[in-house]
């Protein structure tokens, strides 16, 4: 989609050859300690090559796969295709006729060709492709050329070699394999915008080649794992002892929690129970305690879930234990605990008539309480995140070591580490004292202009306008609003959601109330019990409406 927008909307045809170049460029200017010889011959080398070779050879690299019809390839920019591949076949990096083994036939070939190819017969148009291709592939498990399994058709194949090089580049410069290269074309047609944050020439997110070799495997390992490959096949190539680089850390702690957690679905106790042991990633400690009761291990249990009560890791966890405990003491023998007591949040019971269309109950809600003297707004999570970020836009976008190190980056790289709020505790505390004054409505709606459109963890321009915002500004209080800020600040991750539905304004009274909406069987979810308990605590205006259906006539 974002090349065929950048197709009819911007004025240069090879504006992705420029925005490949930029991030040669970029890496050489940064990571050239980095790179192997062959990879810094092939930086250097690139932009040597005609012109209409370096288009075509990014054109591949930007494709899915290294395997290529030559009758797909068609670029008006690039012209003659034979002109273009000569130059990328002299140096290696592409293929002419490789050998590739009937998997690969069956994916170049359409459906009608592949019946042609092998002679099926015509009962093979009604299966699929990976019907016919199960027949025949015990039948040929060698590897030949494209010209030799399809020789009657009048189209040849080019293989390139070089895809891993580029991909490593890639992470390289974005610091991650979920961006791409639509990242640059997206942000020359307007459609992304991005923070400009000033950062050293040394600024990158890998010091080390081990620090990307790390990376790419547990890259490796995690498609694996959502390839649905064998658990204990993956298992065993992820190292056992943990990586210096606290990012690439977190990233192996989380997919040793997948593991886990698809062992315990397994049944398969007690490789879930150690590997649990070995991972920091969030939850980990409240599995350990969960597939030690299910085990019978009740002793266990206790005895980790009186630990966790101790220090517990957040809220969340905290939460969790006030259900556990007292489940594992009863079961202990031991004397049962005092009652937790729930804290008093009030309760709205509705009856709606029954929606004959697909509006979903909180727009009903919604409805029914609006009017002019009181608008009610569906925000959910957006309002409050967007009122936070647009106060705190300088401390999140500050340009601290290791937070921004490329010209894309939505948000900081450290937002969701443990030491995100230490390290920028100051910036965040001059940004949130302006609550103490009338300076901090200025400071949010000079921002909203300023920044409109630029992409931020906490903003969510879709969802906000400035008449929202006045009206905002208007009914919340300052104190609400630091209290909320603050808790956010506590535990980002998890402290963005869980903010009820519905607010509902009284301008003219200069006060609002948050209303979270249930339907029909649906029920608190943990984040959004945390978040009403704790307005509750602190006299913030909350209600919980539950809905019901009229019965028809």
């Amino acid at each position: 989609m974002a090349s065929v927008l950048a197709k009819s909307c911007l004025p240069n045809p090879f504006y992705y050859l420029d925005n490949f170049q930029r991030v040669l460029d970029w890496i050489a200017q940064r990571y050239s300690d980095l790179l192997t010889a062959e990879e810094q011959a092939f930086i250097d080398c690139f932009g040597t090559l005609p012109q209409a070779s370096q288009a075509l050879l990014v054109r591949l690299v930007m494709r899915k796969g290294t395997l290529f019809r030559r009758s797909k390839l068609c670029y008006a920019e690039i012209g003659r295709l034979d002109a273009a591949v000569q130059p990328l076949i002299e140096q290696g990096w592409l293929v002419h006729d490789p050998l590739i083994c009937i998997d690969d036939l069956f994916g170049l070939l359409k459906k009608a060709e592949v019946i042609s190819t092998f002679d099926f017969n015509a009962h093979a148009k009604s299966l699929r492709k990976a019907e016919l291709l199960e027949q025949v592939h015990a039948a040929f498990a060698d590897s030949r050329p494209f010209s030799v399994w399809a020789s009657e058709l009048e189209d040849s194949i080019y293989q390139i070699r070089i895809a891993d090089w580029c991909e490593r580049l890639r992470l390289m410069f974005f610091g991650n394999l979920y961006q791409n290269w639509s990242e640059f074309v997206l942000s020359d047609l307007g459609i992304y915008r991005y923070e400009q944050v000033e950062f050293s020439s040394a600024a990158r997110g890998f010091m080390s080649r081990q620090d990307v070799d790390d990376t790419l495997h547990l890259h490796r390992c995690r498609e694996r794992f959502d390839q649905g490959e064998a658990l204990d096949d993956i298992l065993r190539d992820i190292p056992s002892i943990a990586f210096t680089n606290p990012w690439i850390e977190g990233r192996r702690n989380k997919l040793l929690f997948k593991l886990a957690y698809q062992y315990e679905r397994r049944g398969e106790s007690d490789t879930a129970l150690d590997l649990y042991r070995q991972c920091s990633y969030p939850e980990a400690r409240l599995r350990q305690i969960r597939v030690l009761e299910r085990s019978g291990n009740i002793d266990d249990a206790y005895a980790l879930a009186q630990l966790a009560s101790h220090t517990p890791e957040s809220e969340a966890e905290q939460q969790a234990l006030l259900r556990i405990l007292p489940r594992l003491t009863k079961k202990i023998g031991l004397a049962k605990p005092l009652p937790i007591k729930r804290t008093a949040i009030e309760r709205i019971d509705l009856t709606l008539p029954c929606p004959t269309q697909s509006a979903s109950v909180e727009h009903l809600v919604c409805t029914h309480y609006s009017c002019e003297q009181a608008p009610t707004l569906y925000v959910e999570n957006t309002l409050i995140n967007s009122l936070f970020g647009l106060l705190c836009w300088q401390a999140i976008f500050a340009p601290l070591p290791g937070a921004f190190f490329h010209p894309f980056h939505q948000g900081p790289a450290d937002l969701h580490s443990p030491d995100f709020y230490p390290r920028r505790a100051d910036l965040f505390a001059t940004c949130l004292r302006q609550l103490d004054n009338d300076a901090y409505r200025d400071t949010i709606l000079q921002t909203f202009h300023a920044k409109h459109g630029i992409q931020s963890p906490f903003v969510f321009w879709n969802a906000i306008d400035e008449a929202l915002l006045t009206l905002a500004l208007t009914c919340l209080p300052a104190a609400h609003l630091k209290k909320w800020f603050e808790r956010i600040l506590q535990d980002i991750p998890s402290n963005r959601s869980g903010f009820p539905d519905l607010i509902q304004f009284w301008p003219q009274e200069n006060r609002y109330r948050m209303l979270e909406v249930k339907g029909p069987g649906d029920r608190l979810q943990d984040n959004q019990i945390r978040w009403l308990d704790y307005c509750v605590a602190h006299a913030m205006p909350v209600a919980v409406c539950y809905v019901q259906w009229e019965e028809a006539s």
